[in-house]
């Protein structure tokens, strides 16, 4: 049975974006070579995906460019639609709300796609080729978008999820709904990005699984069975507590359940892991979770014990080299898949 690839996605952003900062600070670039040295140790290959605030970033480029001589990581691009220029106001407070970039006009993400693609192609002399979109929203639009401008593999979608209840703009419909998008990667339909298609843009979504929790189910069962509403605070503060989904993502509490995700999947034949992680996670009171120096630590136990579960077990690959595993594996089996402009 071939070994699943085991894929590191970092989303490299600013400190503690959760709290709606009115000046995003950066100083989390710093913890990342800590990270980066655990990673090289397992003979790991993470996939930095870096945002506008970070990109500019004196340590952060440090980083970038060393990682990328050395070989051992790749930069990919990650959006958030409220600080990556060009700055075209959506709501009446942008920074407050954070507006998904499927929110705007096709023109305005056309812009900022084009402009923070510059930005990284222009700090690190390499094609930026990965991308994860901002708040997790990706719709056909900014697919299309995305493959026009020569991306080739996306890492937004999450199976099982729906992101509806949260909202960017006021006036919008809230977040992407992935509760019936596949679990494995799969080459994108642009008229559909919940199906397979011929695009040469491949989507890897999260590793997310189901619970196992039958309270959960009951919980968050269809909404016309379920005992509390899908929006309510009640629902939400119980699905913090009984979850319906786990995620190969640290949240200080869940080694066994990463670990345990990691051997159903190998037992299983799941063609990837995906974990994810953000940069400021990896700093002490960079985000919610992880406040403390004590918390961060904690975080690197579990960490260990994550990638000696997959040592020997799962291939260590970025995303645009998983990508290339697929591409190969596709060409032996189906027709060729659609590029624009020529590109592979």
């Amino acid at each position: 049975m071939p070994r699943p690839a085991f894929l590191i996605t970092i989303d490299v952003e600013g400190d503690n974006l959760w709290a709606k900062p009115r000046v995003v600070t950066t100083r989390n670039a710093g913890f990342l070579p800590r990270f980066q040295s655990l990673c090289e140790g397992f003979g790991l290959r993470p996939t930095y995906l870096v945002d506008y605030d970070m990109a500019r970033a004196p340590a952060l480029q440090e980083f970038g460019h060393d990682v990328l001589r050395r070989g051992v990581a790749e930069i990919g691009m990650h959006l958030h639609a409220w600080t990556t220029p060009p700055l075209v106001p959506l709501t009446a407070d942008d920074l407050r709300y954070q507006p998904y970039l499927m929110e705007y006009p096709r023109r305005v993400i056309e812009d900022k796609v084009a402009a923070m693609t510059a930005v990284l192609e222009d700090e690190f002399g390499a094609q930026v080729t990965s991308h994860r979109a901002g708040r997790w929203g990706l719709n056909e639009t900014y697919a299309q978008v995305l493959f026009a401008q020569g991306y080739r593999v996306d890492c937004s979608v999450t199976p099982g999820v729906s992101w509806r209840h949260h909202r960017g703009s006021p006036e919008g419909t809230g977040g992407a709904d992935y509760r019936l998008f596949p679990s494995e990667a799969y080459f994108l339909n642009l008229q559909d990005i919940s199906r397979s298609g011929t695009a040469a843009l491949l989507e890897v979504p999260m590793t997310i699984v189901p619970t196992r929790s039958q309270i959960a189910r009951v919980l968050h069962g269809p909404v016309q069975h379920a005992p509390l509403a899908p929006s309510s605070l009640a629902r939400r503060a119980l699905g913090r507590i009984f979850p319906t989904v786990r995620w190969l993502r640290p949240n200080g509490r869940n080694q066994r359940q990463l670990v345990q995700i990691v051997e159903d999947a190998v037992s299983s034949g799941s063609g990837h892991l995906e974990f994810m992680l953000h940069s400021s996670e990896l700093m002490s009171g960079g985000s919610p979770r992880f406040q403390r120096v004590a918390d961060i630590e904690n975080l690197y136990v579990d960490l260990d014990a994550l990638f000696t579960a997959v040592r020997g077990r799962c291939a260590a690959q970025t995303l645009s080299e998983y990508r290339a595993t697929m591409i190969a594996g596709t060409h032996q089996r189906a027709p060729a898949i659609a590029t624009p402009h020529g590109r592979a």
